[in-house]
């Protein structure tokens, strides 16, 4: 199985994935090499936070959608509460994507 794309579509993947295009239409870098830096920027990014986030936060709201497909949940809820143990926001819409990170390392 490939692995996810999960990390993809924050503000630095796109932004790499940006800069990737750009050097494959340049001709500086070949197709192959940018698949290999997007499927190695996500299990960096697993890794990272696997190792790195030792934050706890619980979140409460209202399930408005959710979806289980690929082995990966999708949950979308409604005035979502995050609360963290010292602190906590209140959230309008908040999209929530899950898997089980052993299956982004294979």
């Amino acid at each position: 199985m490939a692995t996810f794309e999960l990390y993809r579509r924050s503000t630095i993947g796109m932004c790499l994935t940006e800069a990737l295009d750009e050097m494959v239409s340049n001709g500086t870098l070949s197709p192959e090499l940018a698949i290999q830096v997007l499927v190695q920027f996500d299990k960096s990014m697993t890794e990272a936070l696997e190792s790195q986030v030792k934050s706890k936060v619980t979140i409460k709201g209202h399930l408005h959608t959710y979806r289980f497909c690929d082995n990966v949940w999708t949950f979308i809820l409604q005035d979502a509460l995050f609360k963290k143990e010292d602190s906590q926001e209140t959230v309008g819409r908040v999209k929530i994507v899950a898997c089980d990170s052993k299956l982004l390392l294979q």
